[in-house]
């Protein structure tokens, strides 16, 4: 059991803030919140088999209708290396989505991009990884679609019919070059949803994302590109709009997404770091059939996002730190979806003051 232990960690992911939250620039109301809290725990319980266990306490733990885990349950798999260069895991895990914003510890993202926000993130399957020099890796995931049914997630769906492999397939590609100072994080995936009757043809999600680093000493900067066609809005920025103002109370049809995500951070010294994030989310509904509409425009949305952050490290062996930031976001409709829908444009923001440690606990 000693044995066992040292190879064992325990990890209280946390991220805590008091905050002051504003609509079009009127303050709203303060108050204190546990924004994170996902406890872990990980190890190694034979030289090549390891487990990984995280679960979020700041979500509902109610059982998903396909996975038959909990909502809550970030990762529970199991590793084996089958070499020293490639290994399987199976459970749930992070689908390798591909890109830096996604491949931060969630403590570390104050606040997401719309396609990552509304995502289902962990996802229940297989992962084969393969490392073919110490500078690239590559990883495949089979997984479960959704953590809910087809009808949970999607509603009543005229001319569809629900695929009998609901599956994604996962494609990620890391790499590093010139002494690190470069590094990518790609990645493509495809979800089967369904099958259009009428078309007889398969209606799924193609995503793309691009994620690049540059990092020239205290310097780093990261930009990431994400592309999301969708043939049933599973984003649901769009649908969610749409549902709340008209005849249609189901997933719409054919949307596209495209995001920009930009991180810049400075280190000033050991004990303060500065740092930046922008984002635009742009939203497109490109269905127009039964729509009688003769403003229709592809163009739905573009939702922008900024975050300065000034970060103190008081610590030099403890991975704690404090956080002043302002979170800015601005919600842009164009002006079919004003004059057909119930929406308007809309800012909103959030000054926070906090900390954020992944307390290692053992």
């Amino acid at each position: 059991k000693q044995n066992l232990q040292r190879n064992m960690s325990m990890i209280a992911n946390m991220r805590f803030a008091e905050r002051n939250e504003f609509v079009d620039g009127v303050y709203t109301g303060s108050k204190f919140q546990n924004e994170q809290f996902r406890l872990e725990i990980k190890g190694k319980v034979h030289d090549r088999v390891y487990f990984r266990f995280r679960d979020r306490y700041t979500r509902a733990q109610t059982s998903e209708s396909v996975d038959n885990l909990s909502r809550s349950t970030d990762l529970a798999f199991v590793r084996v290396d089958v070499t020293n260069k490639f290994s399987i895991a199976g459970g749930k895990m992070c689908a390798d989505w591909g890109a830096f914003e996604f491949d931060l510890n969630p403590i570390d993202v104050y606040e997401y991009s719309d396609i990552i926000e509304y995502a289902d993130n962990f996802l229940t399957g297989v992962q084969f990884a393969y490392m073919l020099t110490p500078q690239h890796q590559f990883t495949f995931q089979i997984l479960d679609s959704r953590t809910k049914t087809f009808k949970d997630l999607y509603g009543p769906q005229p001319n569809l019919e629900e695929a009998k492999l609901p599956l994604a397939f996962v494609a990620n590609w890391r790499g590093s070059f010139f002494d690190g100072k470069f590094s990518t994080i790609w990645s493509y995936a495809f979800h089967n949803e369904a099958r259009d009757t009428m078309l007889d043809e398969p209606a799924g999600m193609n995503y793309i994302a691009l994620g690049n680093q540059l990092k020239l000493g205290k310097f780093t900067m990261q930009y990431d590109f994400k592309w999301s066609q969708e043939d049933l809005d599973r984003t649901y920025v769009i649908s969610e709009q749409v549902n709340g103002a008209s005849e249609y109370n189901y997933a719409l049809r054919n949307t596209l997404y495209i995001g920009h995500w930009l991180h810049l951070a400075y280190r000033v010294s050991p004990k303060v770091n500065l740092a930046f994030v922008g984002m635009m989310d742009i939203a497109n509904w490109k269905d127009k059939q039964g729509q009688n509409f003769s403003d229709y425009d592809e163009h739905f949305r573009t939702a922008y996002g900024f975050i300065p952050t000034i970060e103190y490290y008081p610590f030099k062996d403890l991975n704690l730190r404090f956080y002043a930031n302002f979170v800015g976001r601005s919600y842009k409709y164009s002006d079919f979806a004003k004059n057909h829908l119930d929406v308007k444009d809309v800012n909103k923001g959030r000054f926070a003051i906090g900390f954020v440690t992944p307390l290692g606990i053992f």
